[in-house]
């Protein structure tokens, strides 16, 4: 009889590309689309989108109200959903509803019409960006759990990136009907990121016969367990009650309400009130974006390093450090300083925050524990815009917001020494 094929052989030692990484690339994918284009290009839109429709700036942060209330609507639900039906068909009818509803919000003419078409966006967007973001528990072990996320939140960046080189142009070429075009040819690219995402994602390891990287059971799948089955039954119950979720929530609604308030208005202070031209905003929102690539992979592998507490701790120390400059060097120096601090740590605390959540409740129940905790950072994220907007008319001046979130940014670093590490594990 002939011996074992060799393809026999590489079966049993595993894929060379563990699909754990093809996986991450597709949670890249989405938040490219889901945050990148369907949040972040709102940044540098809104001062065109303004002088378009006349609104206000209260208005402005109203819109960014709304687009945060259905993010944070269907970011709890989406991940409750996605544990129950699995993150793939969740996050790809999200991204379908973000792509249609952003190419409407090209034709608007009234605000009415704008908040509807931000809060729909908002709903597709956190429905997508909280199960991809949920993604490295499920196909990690928690010791790489923190810079697997980082991977993943690295698309933030990408999309920021793209965004600040893109939009710019495209408003220059389109001339006032500019910030309708941008809304076009965003919402197109992501229905097109929908239908890559759908081919390639997978919501389980066990899907491809896999187990997590790191789990030291190599790439035999394992079979489903008691609490497993527990698990999908009694989700809401496994989640609330775990009272560190709750804590964690509270230290994530910090991030929600301060970083909200700088990358909202970010374009509007440069333009509006320091006179730096489309370009120059556009500048530094895309070095904004390049630098927050890495910021991700960075924070998650020093949460794993040096713990979730500590990690999360110094992320919004530093996040403090960029809000504060912003407001007090009022200058080229002090806008890139601030740029190159802020993009070096803009999507640190969601990354460890993600990770943080899987941590407490265990991987099959990581995007519900995710989508919990969103919950609080969403209500930040609601406050946020249309606080910083009414401060910024009542006082013709950005300053005041941009202090405001520097608080509550340092507020965060005290509140992250109190979180708690947790004690295992967990499998479900």
């Amino acid at each position: 009889m002939p011996s074992t094929p060799p393809i026999e052989r590489d079966v049993e030692r595993g894929p060379v590309i563990h699909y754990g990484w093809i996986v991450m690339a597709m949670g890249m994918l989405t938040t490219i689309a889901a945050h990148g284009f369907g949040r972040m290009a709102y940044t540098l839109i809104l001062p065109s989108m303004k002088d378009g429709l006349h609104f206000t700036y209260a208005q402005l942060g109203l819109l960014g109200t709304g687009n945060f209330l259905g993010y944070l609507s269907l970011a709890i639900i989406g991940g409750f959903l996605a544990a129950k039906f699995g993150t793939r068909i969740v996050i790809t009818l999200a991204l379908v509803l973000m792509g249609i509803t952003m190419i409407i919000t090209g034709v608007a003419q009234s605000f009415g019409f704008a908040f509807v078409m931000r809060l729909l966006t908002g709903f597709g967007n956190g429905a997508a960006y909280v199960p991809a973001m949920a993604l490295g528990s499920a196909w990690f072990s928690m010791k790489r759990r923190g810079l697997a996320t980082g991977v993943v939140s690295a698309g933030i960046g990408v999309g920021t990136l793209i965004a600040g080189l893109s939009v710019p142009y495209i408003l220059k070429f389109y001339g006032s009907e500019g910030w309708r075009f941008c809304w076009y040819y965003l919402g197109g690219a992501v229905l097109v990121i929908s239908g890559i995402v759908y081919t390639f994602i997978r919501s389980q390891p066990d899907e491809k016969g896999l187990s997590p990287i790191g789990s030291g059971e190599g790439d035999a799948p394992s079979k489903p367990k008691a609490e497993e089955r527990k698990a999908k039954a009694l989700q809401w119950g496994l989640v609330y009650r775990v009272k560190e979720v709750w804590y964690l929530g509270l230290v994530y609604f910090m991030y929600g309400f301060s970083y909200i308030i700088y990358m909202t208005f970010f374009a509007a202070f440069l333009i509006k009130e320091m006179g730096l031209s489309q370009a120059q905003a556009g500048g530094l929102w895309a070095l904004v974006g390049g630098l927050s690539i890495f910021c991700g992979v960075i924070w998650g592998g020093v949460s794993d390093l040096v713990g979730r507490k500590y990690g999360s701790a110094l992320a919004y120390l530093t996040l403090a450090v960029a809000y504060a400059v912003f407001a007090l060097l009022k200058s080229s120096m002090g806008f890139y300083v601030s740029a190159v601090i802020f993009g070096l740590s803009a999507w640190s605390i969601p990354t460890i925050m993600a990770a943080t959540a899987g941590d407490y409740v265990g991987s099959r129940l990581a995007p519900a524990g995710l989508g919990f905790i969103t919950l609080f950072f969403g209500i930040g994220q609601a406050l946020g815009p249309a606080l910083g907007g009414y401060l910024a008319d009542a006082t013709r001046s950005f300053a005041l917001p941009f202090f405001l979130a520097s608080g509550v940014s340092l507020l965060g670093t005290i509140s992250s020494l109190y979180l708690k590490k947790p004690k295992k594990d967990e499998s479900i």
